[in-house]
């Protein structure tokens, strides 16, 4: 697409892409920590929002919307290449970044006083601030953190497939939404531990994968996906329920 670019070293582009998102998330943060904006419709919207300006950029000419294609493979690597080991096992490059990151994520919400404000704030934003923990700047951290690992899922989804579109990550939100309410995360906040939603991952993988393989009708497999995030949200609600 920029043809007069020259070369660079694969990590500024990647870099590129996370600080961009990043400040997505950051201006996330600046809607819900000071026009008070519930998280949901907030991101919701800057989702709509960023769909409208990554089409449009798509869309321009002359390109036409066409998608990217014929990515580096310095980069592709990253989302389809090995890490082998005595020439009989191999662990997928980005299984290893996965685990990292959930290493990373984990000892931030257990083992730093940021990761308790999280939990507190989830679980009672108003309580948290009587009790002097500054709301507003936590929730900023929080939602560019945020915002950088989706950069860096983007990247590797890239990586993954080889190409870009705008239409990428498209529907990714309900399968997050159920992936993590299966993992044990509350609706209503303040529940959750990074294992627990690394297995909701895994087994709602599982399930769609599942799905997939014995060739069932793409409609039926979201059919049975918005049954699974309805189940999940309701028990955990009666669980939420039963403890008040």
């Amino acid at each position: 697409m920029y043809p007069n670019i020259p070369e660079l070293p694969i990590w500024i582009p990647i870099l590129i892409a996370i600080v961009a998102c990043a400040l997505l998330g950051l201006m996330n943060g600046v809607i819900i920590a000071y026009l008070r904006v519930p998280p949901f419709i907030a991101t919701l919207g800057t989702m709509v929002a960023t769909y409208g300006i990554t089409s449009i950029y798509f869309d321009r000419p002359p390109y036409g919307a066409q998608p990217i294609g014929g990515l580096r493979k310095d980069l592709t690597a990253l989302g389809s290449g090995y890490l082998g080991f005595d020439g009989t096992y191999s662990l997928p490059y980005i299984v290893i970044i996965a685990l990292a990151v959930a290493a990373i994520v984990w000892v931030l919400h257990n083992k730093t006083r940021f990761g308790k404000n999280i939990y507190a704030i989830g679980g009672n934003a108003e309580a948290a601030r009587v009790s002097g923990v500054p709301v507003q700047k936590n929730l900023l951290v929080i939602y560019t953190i945020a915002g950088a690992l989706y950069g860096l899922a983007g990247t590797l989804e890239a990586a993954r497939t080889g190409g870009a579109t705008n239409n990428y990550g498209n529907g990714y939100e309900l399968d997050a939404i159920a992936a993590c309410v299966v993992g044990g995360v509350s609706t209503s906040g303040g529940i959750g531990t990074v294992p627990g939603m690394v297995v909701g991952v895994l087994i709602f993988s599982i399930i769609s994968y599942g799905l997939t393989f014995i060739n069932m009708n793409p409609y039926w497999q979201q059919i049975i996906k918005g049954a699974i995030i309805i189940a999940a949200v309701a028990v955990d609600i009666r669980k939420y329920l039963a403890k008040r």
